[in-house]
């Protein structure tokens, strides 16, 4: 069969599925007779993705799967919010519904929100109570004593590790059904929990424990092969040997790949046998898991790195090594996900090519998915917008009282029309209640958060400098005077608008572009003019240098989303 005649496969990354209306085992909030468990607003708008949303966000995109005769599913880990008993039995029930109704087969992996451990971990949450504070409701007692009257304790809260957390969606891959024309795992062709173990030690070598890997290989339809690989790395530290303990266990968030080639070396043994037998077998393989190969941002992590430190992002770049080493298994393309951002990158060594494709989340800006298509060197790919999905009113209300309890003024989010502007104002929030605390320098965000663009300019180059630099062309000038920019836009458009649309752009690259006006585009590019092509990125912490380093990150973002104008991009039916 040639790859062409294969059947397309919808892949979703990052779904974090919150269960509204599921019984979390508190009151919840009552409205309009019906009990919700709706996590707060004050929560939400510090997190890189939202929560509530999704009950809403899943479905539809799987009724756009099944509206187009598309069977099959992988969802690329995340598919819970953070693994809770309750989240990942209705997931379960979820995909049942869809299996049942519109025929879809699911290929889950778990990423590292679904599973801790061999024996799980404690999560606690804020859920809203209606117009009084929020509550807090956890799965760990002591917890919840400390935190009496506003709390709550739950064994329906309790994240679940390695087997426990993955048997509710046993059918969905990762175990094998009769219905498949091939299932395997790295171990064999059995899908027994015990015969799925590897062993992994702690760096000093005193704490070895045998752990589950759920990484399996799914033929659904003749010559298409699904390798499903289990990225999760949980790594027990030096000086710890209860493994019923999470803190004998590294996080897996910022481990991934970089991980695996020192604890899962099996897994590429297996990744480039697989390749090997596609190859003499006639199959196509495509291939999956949680955590990106490549980097997904272009290989900018040394200017994160030196804009605000050692971010997220950029402990969770994976390392020039992993694509190295992969190349030489046969793999070309992968899609991941973990970093909520859309794009593809590429890695050639030697004449070889792997490239990684990134898939957004459907609950952080932008929210889409992906269209999978075989082909006969590269899968087509499609990404599929679901910005135009109204929102609940509810969740909007509630928000509402919310903030009136904190004698806040309402968020400009609880004024969206549609769920994809509503994800680019929670980015705005995102910046104030977490970027701007948690990553960037104090004394930029004193600077910069009343700041409007006519105040910033004043911080870079002179006219006089780039005319120079321009080698007397006038080429700068001409592009400032087509943009038109006059000094009223630059007072009217605050510094806030620029970082906002920064991440955005830097996250949701060509999607980014109708959210953002061509005003503001104007200005940025009239800003980014101000800097040299030639001239080095100075150390953020000289005078006006981090500005001109983040003005040079602004630049790469808009080149690559332009870059980007050719994909296919379609918003839901």
């Amino acid at each position: 069969m040639q790859p062409s005649d294969l059947p397309a496969v919808a892949v979703i990354a990052d779904a974090h599925y919150h269960d509204l209306e599921g019984d979390y085992g508190f009151e919840g909030v009552d409205v309009a007779g019906k009990r919700l468990a709706v996590r707060s607003w004050a929560e939400t708008r510090a997190s890189t993705r939202v929560f509530n949303e999704s009950f809403q966000a899943l479905p539809a995109a799987l009724d756009e799967i099944a509206s187009r005769g598309i069977r099959h599913v992988v969802l690329l880990g995340d598919y819970t919010d953070d693994g809770q008993r309750q989240t990942t039995q209705a997931v379960r029930r979820l995909l049942e519904e869809y299996r049942q109704k519109h025929r879809l087969s699911f290929y889950a992996i778990p990423g590292n929100h679904d599973v801790f451990g061999p024996h799980g971990r404690h999560q606690t949450k804020g859920f809203l109570s209606g117009a009084g504070p929020s509550i807090t409701v956890t799965s760990d007692l002591q917890v919840a004593q400390a935190n009496l009257p506003q709390s709550r304790q739950s064994d329906r809260m309790y994240c679940e590790g390695y087997p426990a957390g993955l048997l509710p969606m046993a059918s969905f891959g990762l175990f094998a059904q009769p219905e498949y024309l091939h299932w395997e795992s790295p171990f064999g062709r059995s899908d027994s929990i015990e015969e799925r173990q590897y062993r992994v030690s702690s760096q000093d070598g005193r704490s070895t424990f045998s752990l589950m890997d759920a990484s399996y290989l799914v033929e659904p339809e003749e010559g298409l092969w699904l390798l499903m690989i289990d990225a999760n790395i949980f790594e027990p530290r030096n000086g710890h040997s209860d493994p019923f303990c999470e803190e004998t266990f590294i996080d897996s968030t910022a481990a991934g790949w970089n991980a695996l080639l020192r604890l899962k070396p099996f897994l590429i043994d297996w990744i480039r046998d697989v390749h090997a037998r596609a190859k003499r077998l006639g199959k196509t393989v495509l291939s999956f898991s949680h955590y990106p190969v490549i980097d997904p941002f272009d290989d900018t992590t040394g200017l994160e790195t030196a804009l605000f430190g050692r971010t997220n992002v950029a402990r969770r770049t994976p390392l020039k090594a992993v694509a190295d080493t992969l190349v030489t298994t046969g793999m070309t393309a992968h899609f991941s996900g973990h970093l909520h951002v859309e794009g593809t990158t590429r890695r050639n060594v030697e004449g070889r090519e792997l490239v990684n494709i990134a898939v957004p989340s459907l609950v952080a800006f932008p929210p889409a998915f992906k269209i999978v298509r075989p082909g006969k060197t590269m899968p087509d790919v499609e990404t599929v917008g679901l910005f135009k999905l109204p929102l609940d009113p509810r969740l909007l209300a509630l928000y509402r009282q919310e903030s009136d309890f904190r004698g806040e003024a309402p968020d400009a989010a609880f004024e969206a029309q549609s769920y994809g502007d509503f994800l680019f104002a929670h980015t705005r929030a995102l910046v104030t209640h977490r970027y701007f605390p948690r990553e960037w320098p104090p004394e930029w965000v004193e600077q910069m958060a009343t700041a409007n663009l006519a105040e910033i300019s004043l911080l870079l180059p002179p006219q006089e400098t780039l005319q120079a630099a321009d080698g007397g062309s006038g080429v700068l000038m001409a592009e400032r005077q087509r943009c038109e920019v006059t000094p009223e836009a630059l007072v009217a458009t605050s510094m806030m608008d620029l970082v906002t649309d920064w991440y955005c752009l830097r996250q949701a690259g060509a999607l980014a572009l109708p959210f953002i006006s061509a005003e503001r585009l104007a200005i940025y590019r009239h800003l980014i003019d101000r800097l040299p092509a030639d001239r080095p990125t100075l150390a953020p912490h000289a005078t006006g240098a981090f500005l001109q380093a983040f003005l040079q990150g602004l630049r790469h973002w808009m080149e690559r989303a332009g870059a980007m104008t050719d994909n296919r991009t379609s918003p839901p039916h």
